[in-house]
């Protein structure tokens, strides 16, 4: 591997920087597995919240959500976008900090991006090249691959990139490892908009939260891919201007040219330079919408 491309997923974003926190994240366990457990203990899905005690939570694996404050946001996603504000809000809620013994009371409630920023800069802390990556998981239900955000880290001894997930307990149920994940286990967003594109699928078992499918879903997971690739991982609301909100006015020309993009992320570090570039000169793919205050101060080219 390029040591450049090691040193890259060292550095940190403005969603995976640890602040003060560094010291204390580099005190968590190094073993994935408890980590990944330690940090998937401090937050609750807002699916799980929704179903409360039924369904996954069925043996209160998660905590008993009846004890949920009633006053409490149902998704912190809006609030919570970086590691230090996960970090933070669990620490006023519990001074004690990550416990793996930790009161429903005193979760976060957030969903999987977030779950992979946070376990990216604690790894990144411990001085390992970590990255987040987004796409769809076909590990939570038959016949559908729901969008979802893991994480890869290098493992020295291993020469290799190491694909996890720490958004929920397995309790060995899956079939494989979700801490060593194989790589086809997970439908990458690259791979899942090129194989839309090239008419191997509808794409229609590709499904985004808000029940966008397809390529509507894939061009999503394909540029929140792009920019935690690039150490920019973005929220949900955010994409590029050109695009957000305007599929239907996207061009046969645009397509084009993410399929040129997605074929050059399915490897990315062999075409790490390129991506790069990419990444400094092309202001389309890099000029983000801005949900709360419009387009109209943001979108410059």
């Amino acid at each position: 591997m390029d040591k450049s491309v090691l040193r890259h997923y060292l550095e940190t974003s403005v969603y995976t920087y640890a602040g003060n926190y560094r010291d204390y994240f580099k005190s968590l366990p190094d073993n994935i597995f408890e980590l990944g457990n330690l940090i998937c203990s401090q937050v609750i899905h807002r699916i799980t919240l929704k179903e409360g005690n039924a369904n996954i939570n069925k043996s209160l694996l998660y905590g008993d959500m009846t004890k949920f404050p009633w006053y409490r946001m149902r998704c912190e996603d809006d609030i919570l976008q970086t590691a230090v504000s996960m970090t933070a809000e669990l620490f006023r809620l519990d001074n004690k900090g990550f416990v793996v013994e930790r009161q429903v009371e005193n979760k976060i409630v957030v969903t999987c991006r977030y779950v992979s920023v946070l376990m990216s800069a604690v790894i990144k802390a411990k001085d390992i090249p970590c990255r987040s990556r987004a796409g769809f998981a076909p590990y939570f239900k038959k016949d559908l691959s729901l969008d979802h955000w893991i994480n890869e880290y290098w493992d020295k001894r291993q020469s290799r990139w190491v694909t996890f997930d720490a958004d929920f307990f397995s309790n060995n149920l899956l079939g494989f490892n979700q801490y060593d994940i194989p790589h086809e286990k997970f439908d990458w967003a690259t791979d899942t908009w090129l194989k839309i594109r090239e008419n191997k699928t509808d794409g229609h078992e590709f499904i985004y939260a808000n029940c966008e499918t397809s390529l509507k879903a894939a061009i999503r997971a394909v540029f929140y891919d792009f920019h935690a690739l690039m150490n920019n991982e973005i929220s949900y609301e955010f994409q590029p201007s050109y695009i957000a909100g305007k599929f239907d006015k996207i061009s046969e020309d645009d397509f084009m040219e993410i399929d040129s993009l997605a074929k050059l992320m399915v490897d990315p570090d062999a075409n790490f330079d390129t991506l790069c570039e990419i990444w400094n000169t092309n202001k389309k793919y890099r000029i983000l919408n801005s949900p709360l205050v419009g387009d109209w101060d943001n979108y410059i080219i």
